[in-house]
């Protein structure tokens, strides 16, 4: 069965099974398997950190219980940032993690996640699906002796936390600054001196001052972390991180030791994971914005000659990717090409509705 086909029908069948619960014959009969999963995130991150639990579950249920795989949060086996070798290497079956934390190994990772001025959350999902990505992305893996499936999207982020604001590009220069994965690239071209480092050790970072700003997802799970005691300024938008994805690494070896029920049944729980993921971080970020406004914090805009800056030397940098990655290169132009087309469609439908949905509050 190829994948696509398989995703595209897994609103059918499987995800009946796996709404139901209830394990098909296929399922009773099949082998007991035990899995170790490593995620990059703390357990407090119920979100982020819950979709490789929400999956895992949803596997659990459809086999009867046949296949189980334990979620282990960051530090409890390997650091958040050590996944990929964990998985790649055998000391865990399979990892949930941002693919972007790995660019250092080839920037083409960065793709598989967010890089600035990339994709939405939903023109992500085209891309995979119908765009070329998974099977782009299956191939370059596969040099990891990993398989990856989609399995969460925290949707566009905020733009992070400064103890000062950011009115020009000069305010950025000298910013040491948390920033995950591809963009740190892109903000070292204006000043800032990027920093990657693990959800759960920003807040100790911001508080002594090894840190002057500092970005994570967005309002949920930066009110969870604390990031507004610690600084006063709240920017957006996260111009790096329109829509990132997160994924399940799966040691190759591992992958092939699976009946292909037992195979798509994980796929469809990923996939399930990836709108979950998503839905959860709409449906809590406002109220969560809320209270932090309420609490002191002072919410600021990139200005306009922020922004373009910040896209003029993302260019750069997606250059000079290209030039020493050829699986970035075709990648990348894999999602400038579908990009073209999704912002022309968004740009219809899509704006033309949230912009005058934005505004009938004012309408009397």
């Amino acid at each position: 069965m190829q994948r696509r086909k398989f995703i595209k029908g897994a609103g059918g069948g499987m995800a009946g099974i796996l709404a139901a619960g209830a394990a098909p014959a296929f399922a009773q009969g099949g082998p007991e398997i035990k899995w170790r999963l490593a995620s990059s995130f703390p357990k407090s991150l119920d979100t982020i950190y819950g979709a490789a639990e929400t999956m895992s579950k949803r596997v659990a249920a459809a086999t009867g219980g046949k296949f189980q795989i334990q979620v282990f949060a960051a530090g409890e086996i390997v650091p958040g940032l050590q996944v990929l070798d964990a998985v790649q290497n055998g000391t865990v079956q399979a990892g949930h993690t941002a693919p972007y934390y790995y660019w250092g190994k080839d920037p083409a990772f960065a793709l598989d996640t967010a890089i600035p001025f990339g994709l939405n959350a939903r023109q992500m999902n085209a891309w995979q699906i119908f765009g070329g990505a998974n099977e782009l992305f299956a191939d370059f893996y596969k040099g990891y002796n990993i398989y990856r499936i989609p399995c969460g999207n925290t949707g566009a982020q905020m733009g992070g936390w400064y103890r000062k604001e950011i009115k020009t590009v000069a305010d950025l220069k000298g910013l040491k600054m948390r920033i995950g994965g591809f963009a740190g690239k892109v903000m070292e071209k204006m000043g800032v001196v990027p920093q990657q480092i693990a959800g759960g050790d920003i807040y100790p970072a911001l508080e002594k001052g090894t840190l002057d700003a500092a970005e994570w997802v967005g309002p949920y799970d930066d009110e969870k972390l604390g990031f507004n005691k610690v600084a006063k300024y709240y920017y957006y938008p996260g111009w790096w991180e329109g829509g990132p994805q997160l994924v399940t690494m799966v040691n190759q070896a591992e992958w092939a030791k699976l009946s292909k029920e037992y195979q798509n049944i994980l796929e469809a729980a990923c996939w399930e994971s990836n709108t979950w993921m998503v839905a959860k971080y709409d449906a809590q970020n406002p109220a969560a914005l809320k209270r932090l406004i309420g609490g002191g914090t002072q919410l600021r805009a990139f200005s306009k000659d922020v922004m373009i800056a910040s896209y003029k030397a993302s260019l750069e940098v997606y250059k000079e990717a290209g030039e020493k990655s050829p699986a970035f290169k075709k990648i990348y132009d894999s999602m400038v090409a579908f990009r073209t087309e999704q912002l022309l469609w968004f740009r219809v439908a899509e704006k033309g509705f949230d912009d005058f949905m934005h505004t009938i509050g004012t309408i009397k």
